[in-house]
């Protein structure tokens, strides 16, 4: 029986007794070898927790803020789709974005700002993000490859959301979870999430009983040999 009966109740159980290594552990054994997002994306402070629904959105580089010859209709306007998007985030979800060049930002202080007003999880952003000082004031959890301030009007757009991206070749679905903490973030199919996080518990309490047998004296193979976990 799962110990959660809503993604409020599996997220808050997540936050409290989880971190990304254990839930990465469990599908390595899982045979989902290949979770874990770039390291690069990094949270803005190393407290930020995020953990939600992947609302994938698509990122292309542009080379102007607007143009009337285009045959996208998107093209015609400043951020593309962008600013749709981000209307449509939903309580507990997580907008995930790649597809662009790293010459500017694809997150900022109001974007979370529109995003904490409509119960988001938190941005996850294959790019830099901005407005540093404004994000961390907000407490927003935002997970980039760095800071920087270049904008995003003349050079990207947002083509498409709620759509499967890849990042570096991992695929991320609408709807699948995404965790991120200070040791990286990672995708969690919707397939396999109720046996990862159940497993991902049980492994987590477990290694407790680990950690205290070592401190009382165990060596390491000896608790290995005992409990399995490492």
């Amino acid at each position: 029986m799962p110990l959660w009966n809503s993604d409020e109740e599996l997220f808050a159980l997540a936050k409290r007794e989880l971190f990304t290594a254990v839930v990465g552990d469990v599908m390595d054994k899982l045979g989902l070898l290949h979770q874990f997002l770039p390291p690069r994306l990094q949270p803005l402070r190393d407290d930020m927790v995020a953990i939600g629904r992947a609302m994938p959105v698509l990122e292309a580089d542009v080379f102007t803020e607007a143009t009337s010859t285009s045959n996208n209709p998107a093209m015609n306007k400043p951020f593309g789709l962008m600013l749709e998007a981000l209307d449509d985030l939903k309580t507990n979800e997580i907008y995930i974005c790649t597809g662009g060049s790293p010459r500017y930002a694809l997150w900022g202080e109001l974007m979370s700002t529109r995003a904490m007003k409509l119960g988001a999880a938190g941005a996850v952003v294959d790019g830099y993000s901005r407005d540093t000082f404004g994000i961390l004031a907000l407490g927003f959890p935002t997970f980039s490859s760095g800071r920087y301030a270049q904008d995003q009007g003349p050079r990207g757009k947002v083509l498409d959301f709620r759509l499967p991206i890849e990042i570096e070749g991992i695929r991320i679905t609408p709807g699948d979870i995404i965790f991120g903490d200070v040791d990286g973030v990672l995708v969690v199919p919707q397939e396999a999430e109720a046996e990862v996080f159940m497993k991902a518990i049980e492994k987590a309490r477990g290694e407790k009983l680990v950690r205290k047998a070592i401190e009382d004296g165990m060596s390491a193979c000896e608790a290995f040999a005992t409990f399995g976990i490492m």
